[in-house]
């Protein structure tokens, strides 16, 4: 490049400010001249080697020079569950909820049901049996038909019964001696407190609850701890509410006063079926005693029926028995829910079934009486509680050959 003429603003070469830039040194400066200051070379390095001065931390810088706080390390977040084990749990979380609101309907269902059950007073007066072991419930089915529609009260034939009369009289014993149920056959002759005998089923149509039970007691030496009253509606619209129940007839029969036309064999029948079954004694030889051991096989099958599990798992169903069978029952005033509970659970499960063993009366041969020598080995099983003899126990009361 060539050299700048002079005068052209570059300092002329000799002027003492500019020895600076053109090298040359004075000894005595001015002491307003800008004084050069020689590099520091590092110990141990080279003199062209450029320094690294050391950066500071922004923390430090930002907290006056004070050394950072420690990071916190967040908390690793759970992966989210899969979908499907969300709604596994759901429904395994559902399941105490679902099976809570069952039991309080299973038993709440049965104590509704009972605040609507008829009351009776059933407690004879006069000397009785003091207690005994096991629990005994008298059973007796009248012809309490008020609650009967007007189409079932058309297809039976009868109007409004209040229950005056009874066929099924069955003594139900539960105890560590097992179940037993013994029929007493309306016809047996009784003794009656001024004198003479009536049948046993006068002492219902003509002081109700409360005679029978006595007569009861008086002849067997059975203490009567409750009494339970079924009426024509509640072994018809139980038996519908179940969908039916299974008898076994051992021949054709054909009854027309009890409206009953079935052929032999197992078979599903409906209510009104199964009550005529139950009612009938103008078929078979022994009449009444042939007709007690129908009245158990229909009440024993209407106690299968009540096992089944698709009673208490189906809401519906189970409304609709609790409903059937209260609906024309009666029961005794000092009984409660609790025993209640226990006499529908003692009418299901297996049971020893007999009729009172039985003679044809000497003043009547339509009539019987209690054998005096049979009848007392099965009276006093049941005061015992102690197993029945199988003697004692026969379907129609009768001896066996």
């Amino acid at each position: 490049m060539a050299d700048r003429p002079q005068g052209s603003g570059v300092p002329e070469k000799g002027t003492p400010e500019y020895d600076w830039l053109y090298g040359s040194q004075s000894k005595n400066p001015p002491s307003d001249a800008t004084q050069r200051v020689e590099a520091q070379q590092p110990r141990g390095g080279r003199p062209d080697e450029t320094r690294v001065m050391p950066v500071a931390r922004r923390e430090a810088r930002g907290s006056g020079g004070q050394p950072p706080a420690p990071a916190r390390t967040p908390a690793p977040t759970p992966p989210p569950l899969p979908k499907k084990k969300r709604g596994r749990r759901l429904r395994l979380g559902l399941i105490p909820l679902v099976l809570i609101l069952l039991l309080v309907y299973l038993l709440g269902v049965p104590l509704y049901h009972w605040t609507k059950i008829d009351k009776v007073d059933a407690a004879p007066s006069g000397d009785r049996p003091g207690d005994q072991p096991g629990t005994n419930y008298l059973i007796v089915g009248s012809d309490k038909a008020d609650d009967l529609t007007d189409e079932q009260r058309k297809a039976l034939q009868t109007g409004e019964r209040g229950g005056t009369n009874t066929d099924t009289i069955i003594v139900l014993h539960t105890g560590s001696g097992g179940r037993t149920m013994m029929s007493i056959p309306r016809d047996t002759l009784v003794e009656v407190p001024d004198g003479g005998t009536q049948m046993i089923n006068a002492a219902f149509a003509s002081g109700g609850a409360p005679l029978l039970v006595q007569r009861v007691e008086a002849l067997t030496g059975i203490h009567i701890d409750h009494y339970v009253e079924l009426g024509f509606g509640s072994v018809i619209n139980t038996v519908d509410a179940f969908g039916g129940v299974e008898i076994c007839p051992k021949q054709d029969m054909k009854d027309p006063l009890a409206r009953l036309d079935i052929t032999k064999g197992c078979q599903e029948v409906d209510g009104q079926t199964a009550l005529a079954y139950s009612r009938s004694r103008h078929v078979t030889a022994l009449s009444d005693l042939d007709r007690v051991a129908r009245q158990r096989e229909v009440i024993s099958a209407i106690g299968d029926e009540a096992l089944s599990p698709w009673t208490f798992l189906n809401p519906v169903r189970y409304w609709r028995i609790n409903d059937a069978a209260t609906g024309a029952i009666r029961i005794d005033e000092d009984m409660n829910p609790f025993d209640l509970g226990r006499f529908a659970l003692a009418m299901t499960g297996e049971s020893q079934t007999c009729t009172m063993p039985n003679l044809p009366a000497p003043s009547d041969p339509n009539r019987i009486v209690a054998d005096p020598d049979r009848a007392p080995a099965l009276f006093n099983a049941i005061i015992d509680d102690s197993t029945v003899p199988k003697q004692a126990c026969t379907p129609t009361g009768r001896a066996r050959p």
